[in-house]
């Protein structure tokens, strides 16, 4: 890495996990970067890059079934975190590929199912998308959501609506949360997108994650069997048990989305030309970057804190929300710093820093809000729920 580890937190990998984190480095340097800011700009995702990304590995960790190499947590972190630095769009697919959907189905789903749907995602040959949201729930989730599912012998029916559903206009299967209606718990069912009843439309528009292919979702009598419902997936709490798994890769990719625009930020101030010399001589330059660089390393000193905890298996709820809540604050805040110091070339794609300061808008909002986040966090500090 560069500066931005500016506290050396990668020394706490494996040699093998340095050597992994190395090559999906080069290769999104190679492959990746030179292509990102025409994809955003048309909001079209690169196909191309889905399998070279399965075979670094980065669908299979870090389930028992797929993984090819014992990892940690913190690792797992650090190639969100490397993922982000290039593009926050192609971290996000990774994370609902292999967070979402592999761990909905790695949290949730029996052993046959693991076995059947894991090595398929692991590999590239199933994209899978993950449907939570709807167009009138999202914080509200828990109590809130209104596709329903009726059992009707060995098989459910599924109605409603799903929005903003990430990988939603090109997966091959989607998980979808739906109430049951006759214990009114949540459930999860592996619904193939080519099932009847079964729309998929893409969100236009977006200023943001343009790259992501986020798709408001219908079900009319979507009919799938009792095969393909998640097994262990019998109330919100299970839902809320993947949801842990996967918040704390955000942060890291709230880091990560930082750390792109600071090295973008870096270079530029050692090439741009101002009043005779660099312009990261001139002292308000340098305030700036060391601002942006000191909210990095106190991100990443709470996010590999976080992961660790997440392997000794003493992380809480608690412990994700805040590191959400704090992170992409800080986030927020650096990009801003950084598309500062390019003055007007800092809202030009070409020098990344735009791409990066826009994309801080959706990593600050999902996942889990701001102020959802933050009552988490109040309820453990005080023993009281605010929530309405």
């Amino acid at each position: 890495m560069t500066t931005s580890d500016f506290l050396g937190y990668q020394d706490l990998l494996t040699d093998r996990e340095q050597s992994a984190l190395n090559d999906l480095r080069a290769y999104l340097d190679a492959e990746v970067r030179p292509i990102v800011n025409g994809c955003w700009e048309r909001a079209e995702f690169p196909r191309q890059i889905i399998k070279p990304l399965a075979q670094l590995g980065m669908y299979s960790f870090p389930w028992p079934e797929t993984v090819p190499f014992e990892n940690s947590a913190v690792f797992r972190g650090f190639v969100a975190l490397e993922l982000a630095r290039v593009d926050a769009s192609v971290a996000t697919f990774v994370g609902v590929q292999n967070g979402l959907v592999a761990g909905s189905i790695a949290a949730c789903g029996s052993p046959e199912q693991r076995a059947e749907w894991l090595p398929k995602i692991a590999s590239g040959d199933l994209i899978g998308a993950f449907g939570l949201t709807e167009p009138l729930s999202g914080s509200d989730a828990a109590r809130g959501l209104q596709t329903t599912a009726r059992r009707e012998g060995d098989t459910w029916v599924l109605n409603g609506a799903k929005r903003w559903i990430g990988n939603g206009t090109f997966s091959d299967m989607t998980i979808i949360w739906a109430r049951d209606e006759a214990d009114e718990q949540v459930k999860g069912f592996m619904v193939l997108t080519d099932t009847p009843g079964y729309t998929a439309t893409k969100i236009e528009g977006k200023i943001s994650l343009r790259t992501v292919q986020n798709a408001d979702i219908t079900l009319e009598n979507v009919s799938v069997p009792e095969s393909t419902r998640l097994q262990n997936a019998n109330s919100f709490k299970d839902t809320a048990r993947v949801l842990r798994l996967t918040r704390a890769e955000v942060s890291w990719s709230a880091v990560g989305n930082a750390v792109g625009a600071y090295d973008a930020a870096v270079a530029y101030s050692t090439t741009r030309m101002q009043f005779g010399k660099p312009i990261g001589a001139h002292q308000l330059v340098q305030d700036l970057l060391v601002k942006s660089l000191g909210n990095i390393t106190a991100s990443l000193g709470m996010v590999v804190r976080v992961s660790q905890m997440l392997d000794a298996g003493t992380q809480r709820d608690e412990h994700s929300a805040l590191a959400k809540t704090y992170t992409t604050s800080r986030m927020r805040e650096s990009v801003a710093w950084c598309r500062e110091l390019f003055g007007g070339n800092g809202i030009t794609l070409e020098y990344d820093v735009a791409r990066h300061f826009a994309d801080a808008e959706a990593l600050y909002s999902y996942e889990g809000t701001q102020e959802m986040n933050t009552l988490i966090v109040g309820r453990a500090i005080t023993g009281e729920a605010a929530f309405v």
